[in-house]
């Protein structure tokens, strides 16, 4: 006979480690609050790079040349009425220095190369990407810059930059990886008092870091602005998304099952999502669009999961109808785990690749989808199932008492005329006498 696990002996302290998480959580909330990202936050954000000038370009032709650096190699591409328009490629692996890089660039016709002292030696994969700014060539000269070449290049740490920017209002300071390309996303919150914030957050992030680390050591590689009312409106569309997930999933499982499994897969998805605010505002992680979609994810994987356990219920129940309903609980819960381990497990190997071999946004999602894969598992084990148990037992002694309340009055009614007569003169006999 296959073993059976009770998991209904760990129904009560499920609930209480749950509702303790869940406090916690509200109390982070209420301290904390969330680390909201740019999405939901309106104001400025700021991806710089503190890095040293490498060399110089410039262009005396004629037509356009546009140099662009990326991260495996660079590009200039000429265009214009005048000249033939061609594309020619520098990749970081056939030039790995930038003495090589620089020379190969220097053999193209009209253009010139300004290596800076001592910088020959450096790898030219430490090139800073152009993705902002201008990177069209003329007679003036464009700066390209390099990252350090170790740690005794190394300048600018995030405390420094934090110091640079202090004063500058809201301002949150947060460090890429690696450490040592020295590249911050700066955020600066818009407090709604300057019509002309981009522009000016613009220029005291510059400002503040030029004049702190130098004029041509600071990079800005890419600059996002979210205005107040498109911040306002995504926060009051995200929550509807969410709140008509929870409703329409509730609506689903009312119609497949009763009402107590319907509200316990809702309770379910609900605590998976305060589970996973708890961790998100503990461990500050970014709130934004990329941890909505981890949400509704694990509410799409946590209800599948519940179902299926459900659905196992619902049919044993049937083929039992004479053991007591936590044994059948157990027993459909005990059938269902290999599958629940198995489908768990695998989709946590996908997940761990993408935490492992990836970086920002993409990183801090598969974190949050492997707390809420745990959450789910266990939510559906020990919170659905213990509700539904509960609502079960509640069910059976509501319908008790109300049985023990009606049956004085049926023994009353179903008493005959006869014998109530009988029963008054025997009444008045003992009276009489």
């Amino acid at each position: 006979m296959k073993r059976v696990f009770r998991f209904s002996r760990y129904y009560r302290a499920a609930a209480l480690v749950s509702t303790a998480l869940i406090i916690f959580g509200i109390v982070g909330y209420a301290v904390k609050g969330f680390n909201l990202g740019v999405d939901f936050q309106a104001g400025i954000n700021q991806t710089v790079q503190l890095a040293y000038p490498a060399f110089k370009l410039t262009y005396e032709g004629k037509g356009n040349a546009e140099f662009t650096v990326g991260e495996t190699g660079a590009t200039l591409v000429f265009s214009g009425a005048e000249i033939e328009n061609r594309t020619e490629s520098f990749d970081f692996a056939a030039y790995p220095s930038l003495g090589e890089f620089a020379a190969a660039i220097q053999a193209i016709p009209q253009v010139t190369v300004a290596l800076e002292p001592g910088a020959e030696a450096a790898a030219s994969s430490l090139l800073v990407p152009t993705y902002q700014g201008n990177t069209l060539l003329s007679s003036a000269a464009m700066v390209i810059h390099r990252a350090p070449m170790n740690d005794t290049e190394a300048f600018g740490s995030i405390g420094e930059v934090r110091d640079a920017l202090r004063g500058g209002g809201e301002v949150s300071v947060q460090q890429a990886k690696p450490v040592s390309l020295q590249r911050y996303i700066i955020r600066v919150q818009d407090e709604g008092t300057d019509k002309a914030f981009s522009q000016t957050a613009r220029k005291l992030i510059t400002n503040s870091l030029e004049t702190k680390f130098g004029a041509d050591h600071v990079v800005v590689l890419r600059t996002d602005y979210v205005g107040a009312r498109y911040s306002q409106s995504l926060a009051k569309q995200s929550g509807l998304v969410i709140l008509g997930t929870v409703l329409a999933i509730m609506l689903y499982a009312g119609l497949r099952f009763k009402f107590q499994y319907g509200f316990a897969a809702v309770l379910a998805l609900l605590h998976d999502a305060l589970i996973m605010i708890m961790f998100i505002v503990w461990t500050r992680m970014e709130f934004n669009t990329t941890t909505i979609a981890a949400i509704l994810t694990i509410l799409g994987y946590s209800i599948n999961d519940t179902i299926v356990q459900f659905d196992r219920v619902r049919e044993e129940r049937k083929l039992r109808p004479g053991e007591k309903f936590a044994d059948v609980i157990d027993y459909a819960l005990t059938v269902t785990l290999g599958r629940t381990i198995i489908t768990t497990a695998t989709t946590m190997l996908t997940v761990l690749a993408l935490f492992f071999f990836t970086s920002g946004s993409m990183k801090d999602f598969a974190l949050a989808l492997l707390v809420g894969m745990v959450s789910g598992t266990y939510s559906t084990i020990f919170i659905a199932s213990g509700f539904v148990l509960w609502y079960d037992g509640f069910s059976a002694r509501r319908n008790s008492r109300k049985r023990m309340k009606t049956i004085p009055a049926t023994a009353e009614k179903n008493v005959s005329p006869t014998k109530a007569g009988a029963k008054k003169i025997a009444l008045k006999k003992a009276e009489g006498n």
